[in-house]
């Protein structure tokens, strides 16, 4: 019975999940989470485990080890993007009246973060869900340094989509020696991303209805913002 478990969890489309489908999802995901607000509402940290978890189901080490380093490229990329858009257009679209994550709260949360670190605040965000999306568009609004911009950037993402991935990856390696409980694993992670994602999606649609909130404070007109960046 132990013997035929393992086939029947991963029949069907999960079992046909190659590489190339594992890197297109993550590298979209990545891109979007860190280039536009929509990015606030996605489960970046459990898509990146789920990722590595995959890819251990096929004991394909080399092309974790690869989309590490190329996601965290274009997790740079998407970064730059946001950052372009708090410069120009700034940031008045991200404080919704009743926004459940769109609100002057999370605004000045992610405001006050970079006050306090700076340089910093932008490598040590990718750790934290939705600041990782607001910090390069306060950074942007703050006008700070492009230049120290791009290596904090960069020293964020080498530390985050890497590290994800493959701990992702080799912690299901662990599990070689139960092989339904990987594959169990395998099922989990990609079901905690899938509903993760509408679920962000549904939440997204929801705040972006509500009116722009024209009394909040904008880090663009932070006088002290610009000093820390």
């Amino acid at each position: 019975m132990t013997d035929v478990l393992p086939q029947l969890a991963l029949a069907g489309p999960l079992d046909q999940a190659g590489p190339i489908t594992v890197w297109a999802v993550v590298l979209v995901f990545v891109f979007l989470e860190c280039a536009f607000i929509v990015g606030m509402f996605l489960p970046g940290d459990s898509l990146l485990l789920a990722a590595g978890v995959v890819l251990a189901n096929g004991a394909h080490e080399t092309s974790a080890w690869t989309l590490g380093f190329v996601a965290a490229a274009v997790a740079v990329a998407g970064n730059q993007v946001g950052y372009l858009v708090g410069r120009y257009a700034g940031t008045r679209m991200l404080a919704r009246r009743e926004g459940r994550i769109l609100n002057r709260t999370n605004l000045d949360r992610a405001a006050a973060f970079f006050d306090r670190w700076g340089f910093w605040a932008i490598v040590v965000a990718r750790w934290l869900p939705w600041v990782r999306t607001l910090a390069p568009m306060v950074a942007g609004a703050a006008r700070m340094d492009n230049r120290r911009y791009i290596l904090a950037n960069a020293v964020g993402a080498l530390l985050w989509v890497p590290t994800l991935i493959m701990l992702g990856y080799y912690g299901a390696g662990l599990l070689e020696s139960v092989p339904w409980l990987k594959e169990a694993a395998t099922i989990l992670a990609v079901g905690f991303f899938v509903v993760g994602s509408g679920y962000g999606l549904y939440r997204y649609l929801q705040d972006v209805r509500k009116p722009v909130d024209e009394t909040a404070p904008h880090p663009e007109d932070r006088p002290d913002l610009r000093d820390a960046a």
